[in-house]
């Protein structure tokens, strides 16, 4: 049993982490804004089904204030944490960049800092796939280069891996960056591609598909990623003896800092995610074909060697049967 710190307990991924936890025995302290960046009302519900369940503690508060968190942190000791709070989406950061500033850089900041100060046993933190921006050599390794992001959501995600480096370096916290693979499932976000179209479908609405329908995505259930989360948590990183400043390795460190990506490890085409959710639904949908948008990457696949090595886990739900559950779902929540 364990005490973790949840942030963004009440939103996709962390809910489904802090149900597992809680399942498992651990006590879960968990943190969300409850921002309107969608329906509040989804995420109030998430949370409705952690209360209760074995060890759990819900406070409301915004990462980036500073002072909450020290406070937070001395009143409630944890030993480990896992940052999933952010300002997600990679279109809405031309609408909002300051949300992202707040959320993404100043909130993790104040994660970093009051992990240096707690000495939490490890931080494990969300990055994402689009870290790897303008790279087009697949499928995406944790030992590639991710210089060249092509929106400011994946900049911010970038910068949290640098950050979390710095801090494992100068401090020896033991950290852990995990890049997320286009997640999807029961309870997902409103704004996700198979939210919206499966809401546009049922209601009889044409959907927009971008880069002509051409685009690719390493789909990736939900389940497999808190697997993934629930084993990596428990594996603190050790520095690499072989590093080396002369050919240094971007997925690990001479610090205890290690990447992984968490990955389906198989891209698929956006037509066909698409044509599996009308099987589900029975139901054919009007597509308004559209160019790939500012901030979007044509296609992306993960590379999961490492993550199989190190915790023996490789996520492997088809579509097929995880579009199955989510519409499942979609259909009990919301009675259409």
């Amino acid at each position: 049993m364990a005490r973790v710190l949840v942030t963004g307990v009440a939103g996709f991924i962390g809910f489904h982490l802090a149900k597992r936890l809680l399942a498992q025995g651990d006590e879960v302290l968990g943190v969300d804004n409850l921002n309107d960046y969608y329906e509040v009302s989804l995420k109030e519900a998430r949370l409705a089904q952690l209360q209760g369940q074995g060890e759990f503690r819900f406070c409301k508060m915004d990462l980036a204030d500073r002072e909450e968190m020290r406070r937070l942190f001395k009143k409630h000791p944890v030993e480990i944490v896992v940052n999933l709070a952010a300002q997600a989406g990679v279109r809405y950061a031309q609408q909002n960049p300051y949300a992202y500033v707040d959320s993404n850089l100043v909130g993790f900041v104040n994660i970093l800092e009051c992990c240096r100060d707690a000495a939490v046993k490890h931080l494990v933190f969300a990055s994402s796939s689009s870290v790897y921006g303008a790279n087009t050599r697949m499928p995406f390794s944790v030992h590639d280069n991710v210089d060249h992001p092509i929106s400011l959501y994946a900049a911010t995600k970038k910068a949290n891996e640098l950050l979390a480096h710095t801090y494992s370096h100068l401090y020896n916290l033991p950290v852990t960056g995990l890049r997320f693979f286009t997640v999807y499932g029961p309870w997902g976000r409103p704004d996700m591609a198979l939210f919206l179209f499966t809401r546009a479908i049922l209601r009889g609405r044409p959907i927009n598909v971008f880069n002509f329908g051409k685009m690719q995505r390493d789909f990736t259930y939900i389940d497999d990623i808190i697997e993934g989360v629930a084993r990596v948590m428990r594996q603190p990183p050790r520095p690499n003896p072989q590093w080396t400043g002369e050919t240094p390795d971007p997925g690990t460190s001479r610090g205890p800092y290690k990447i992984y990506n968490i990955g389906n490890n198989q891209p698929v085409e956006l037509l066909r995610f698409i044509e599996v959710l009308e099987g589900q639904l029975g139901r054919k949908v009007e597509k308004t074909m559209l160019p790939l948008q500012p901030g979007d990457v044509p296609a992306t696949w993960a590379d999961v060697e490492d993550l199989v090595r190190d915790v023996g886990f490789k996520p492997s739900t088809p579509i097929e049967v995880g579009i199955e559950r989510f519409v499942s779902w979609y259909h009990s929540y919301y009675k259409e």
